[in-house]
């Protein structure tokens, strides 16, 4: 499985973007995707995930309200749809897809991953 991520960009306080995660190769068995991003000097975190099917999604805490994920099967590609963004949201978004096990917001779960996207918020 390859994953290609893109949209980020540089965007003032209070705007939007929406990111791109496309899949390719053996993606029938992916079972679930998300995004986690990873700021410098910090830890890789849970951003929202997404499973195949039934459309079940999860978000962290501190994006609830603001970002919704969503996926197109037809284009193989999920989205991180991203509103009032914050400076803290500056980081490097990274999204990964899982076959079914492990836990949805741990990045162990994950076994493939897209080269990630850089986010950069301005006050």
């Amino acid at each position: 499985v390859q994953l290609q991520a893109s949209g980020g960009g540089l965007v003032q306080a209070g705007g939007s973007l929406r990111l791109s995660c496309a899949a390719s190769g053996r993606t029938s068995s992916i079972y679930g995707t998300g995004w986690f991003r990873q700021a410098p000097g910090k830890e890789r975190e849970f951003v929202a995930a997404i499973n195949r099917g039934v459309s079940d999604t999860y978000y962290a805490d501190f994006v609830k309200g603001r970002f919704t994920i969503s996926r197109d099967d037809a284009e193989r590609t999920v989205y991180l749809q991203m509103n009032s963004l914050e400076p803290e949201d500056t980081a490097v978004y990274y999204c990964a897809v899982r076959f079914g096990t492990g836990t949805t917001y741990s990045a162990k779960s994950y076994a493939y991953w897209g080269q990630g996207t850089q986010v950069t918020v301005s006050s």
